[in-house]
């Protein structure tokens, strides 16, 4: 056997060892979109090599050093890459207890990164709208569609919201029942008083429903009362 023929089983080898080891699907959206929810190659590759350890090994929560044996990151880089994904909401860390043995455990969870994802999805799905008709700029004549709401937020806000906001959001519609023209409203008297934050909107709408305060024209006399007493 001649020394090109070892090469070539040498090759095949090597490429059947690499096809038992098997593959891990990427999401096509995440390739698309990870651009647009601000995230580098270094984050991105990151969330895929959490994946790969808990569809390939059954690994829920690798250390800084194991995902840096296969990155080109430090296992400090790798740690601070990791604490600003928490932060920014696309990894979560939860914390369980086996159920014979007692011994609790942390693991990684991505739901943060989905959500992202299936809002940039539901987001540049929707069918375009056609032009709008002429109107005063800074009042919004048609009241806000549900599903145009975060995107309100967003402008407003300047960012994406979190899978935490969105679900206030969310929970101020659903659970609380305040009107969505409402929630619109709140978002707004908190831009007119520059505290862009949930605290202070969710504030607004406590103080309405103490008031009685369920339209838009009711808060709009609400507020009117208020600042003309503020002012006296």
């Amino acid at each position: 056997m001649n020394r090109a023929t070892d090469s070539w089983q040498e090759t095949g080898a090597g490429v059947l060892a690499g096809l038992r080891a098997g593959s891990v699907p990427v999401p096509m959206l995440l390739l698309q979109t990870y651009a647009k929810l601000d995230l580098t190659e270094a984050e991105v590759m990151l969330m895929l090599q959490l994946i790969a350890f808990n569809e390939r090994e059954k690994k829920d929560f690798p250390t800084p050093d194991e995902l840096a044996e296969r990155m080109s990151l430090t296992a400090e880089r790798v740690a601070d890459t990791l604490q600003k994904l928490m932060e920014e909401g696309f990894i979560g860390i939860d914390e369980e207890t086996e159920s014979i043995s007692g011994i609790r455990f942390e693991r990684y969870n991505l739901e943060g990164l989905w959500q992202r994802l299936a809002m940039v999805w539901a987001m540049e799905s929707k069918a375009p709208s056609p032009p709008p008709l002429p109107k005063a700029p800074e009042k919004l004549k048609e009241p806000p569609k549900e599903n145009s709401i975060y995107v309100l937020f967003e402008k407003e806000f300047a960012r994406l919201l979190t899978p935490m906001e969105m679900e206030t959001i969310t929970g101020w519609l659903d659970k609380d029942r305040y009107p969505l023209e409402l929630v619109h409203m709140a978002l707004k008297e908190a831009v007119f008083a520059g505290k862009i934050h949930f605290r202070y909107i969710d504030r607004i709408l406590l103080d309405w429903k103490r008031n009685k305060v369920f339209t838009p024209e009711q808060a709009r006399e609400h507020t009117q009362r208020f600042r003309g007493a503020a002012r006296g």
